[in-house]
């Protein structure tokens, strides 16, 4: 028989798989819970239901569990606190003695480049608008989700991107999905349902990218990328995905030039999955508008929260041409039926209210203020160095003065606690040693920035 224990007055604790067969009832609970605390399914300082509550689940008197509880006392297993119940006590061990190993510790100084400072993350905003969604929502918002995503947020986020990023949308050109990973692994999916075979990536560009677009059935092919953006001459495949407000992970912007050619390609029946990756971050330069803006038949549009808030939240959106709709919105339904509709109904509130604007402005100050950090750290401690990408997103590219082993540079650096991250795993065919480093600045203090960018300094002058 399974004893579910329930919150119900003062009887609450775990669930408890427990079977009592034939006699000996007492004698077979007591050997149970002992498995339970000894194997560690009970862990230290857990609650155990009450008597009465246990009793009840299993069918059996209250004072055949009193006396396993007291045997159970005796021996150490458990602990009773007046007036408070029965726990596991912290000192029982699980059976063989062992303890788990120790988690390897992260490294002081972790320069990746995709990850915002998530100590900022709006706690107090984030839980205004849940508060506000719980007392405003009706009962018909929890059941199963529009696999498309909420209507709400669909609508937030058309006037939002058409206002911010000139991108031509309306709600139901919108997918919602969980982070830009599920959104090209649905473009992917549909892609090849429609008989495409080929994409093109940026070369260099996000390895997890091209992962997930060859795990949907895509062959991946190289495309050049140099100081003005991807090469449009380098496209072979009917499709492109590329970055053109950031690329990842040079930091170029896509020339005007090159965004003629590419919207030219895209209109003689090409398509372009535009990433806009880090757009929502700029210092030194005037906002540019999504490339989607200028072909939107035949540019799939892909933004996230993920540097914006925090990339736990999964939650991202495809802008789509008529033509991908159905089918991106199958390949949804199919996955998970959509994404959690009470962090949807979230982010809309944060959208209509402009308190993600607001948000939004003050990243760009702290990110701003530890760019420069970077930028003054590597001129003092690297001074044959040269650092570029920097007016906008959250990395810059550091060109160090001579290349270096990938793995002697990432081994050496880790002895010093520091993690970077070498060009050359962003490249399809990475080689051995690297000329630069992509280097993430925003989920690091300035003075953190400061001592990382020392130690790596001693690093590289020793190798």
């Amino acid at each position: 028989m399974t004893s579910l224990a329930t919150e119900e007055g003062t009887s609450y604790g775990p669930e408890l798989l427990v079977r009592l067969r034939g006699g000996r009832r007492r004698a077979q609970l007591e050997d149970r819970l002992r498995e339970l605390v000894r194997d560690g399914t009970l862990a230290a300082g857990s609650r155990m239901p009450s008597s009465r509550a246990l009793a009840g689940d299993l069918s059996v008197s209250r004072r055949l569990v009193v006396d396993a509880y007291a045997q159970l006392l005796a021996e150490g297993y458990l602990v009773a606190r007046q007036g408070a119940g029965t726990y596991v006590a912290a000192t029982a061990t699980v059976a063989d003695g062992s303890s788990p190993a120790p988690a390897p510790s992260a490294p002081q100084f972790d320069f990746f480049p995709g990850t915002p400072d998530l100590s900022s993350f709006p706690r107090t905003l984030w839980l205004r608008a849940m508060r506000d969604v719980l007392r405003s929502a009706p009962d018909g918002a929890l059941a199963y989700p529009d696999a498309r995503g909420a209507p709400q947020l669909r609508g937030a986020l058309s006037s939002y991107l058409r206002r911010v990023r000139g991108v031509v949308v309306d709600p139901e050109s919108i997918v919602v999905c969980s982070g830009a990973t599920q959104g090209l692994s649905l473009i992917g999916r549909a892609l090849v349902v429609q008989g495409v075979a080929t994409i093109d990536v940026e070369d260099p560009g996000l390895p997890p990218h091209r992962g997930v677009l060859s795990y949907a059935g895509l062959q991946v092919r190289g495309a050049t990328v140099d100081e003005h953006g991807v090469d449009v001459a380098s496209l072979r495949a009917p499709v492109v995905l590329t970055t053109p407000a950031h690329q990842c992970p040079t930091g170029v912007v896509l020339s005007p030039l090159r965004r003629g050619e590419l919207v030219r390609w895209a209109r003689q029946g090409g398509l372009v999955i535009e990433d806009d990756y880090d757009a929502e971050f700029r210092y030194d330069r005037a906002p540019l508008g999504a490339l989607q803006g200028l072909a939107p038949d035949r540019v799939v549009y892909m933004g996230t929260v993920s540097k914006t808030l925090a990339p736990g939240l999964r939650l991202g959106w495809l802008v789509l041409p008529a033509s991908l709709i159905d089918a991106v919105t199958q390949a949804k339904a199919f996955d998970d039926l959509g994404c959690p509709a009470l962090d949807q109904l979230v982010l809309a509130r944060l959208l209509e209210t402009s308190a993600y604007d607001r948000h939004l402005r003050r990243a760009r100050r702290r990110n701003r203020a530890r760019r420069d950090a970077l930028i003054a750290a590597v001129a003092r401690e690297l001074p044959q160095a040269r650092v570029s990408g920097i007016s906008a997103g959250l990395h810059a590219l550091v060109h160090l003065a001579r290349a270096v082993d990938v793995q002697a540079l990432m081994s050496a650096a880790a002895e010093r606690s520091v993690r970077v991250y070498p060009l050359e795993f962003h490249r399809v065919e990475p080689a051995a040693e690297t000329d630069a480093l992509v280097m993430g600045y925003a989920n690091l203090s300035e003075p953190a920035i400061d001592e990382g960018v020392r130690r790596l300094a001693q690093v590289i002058s020793e190798l």
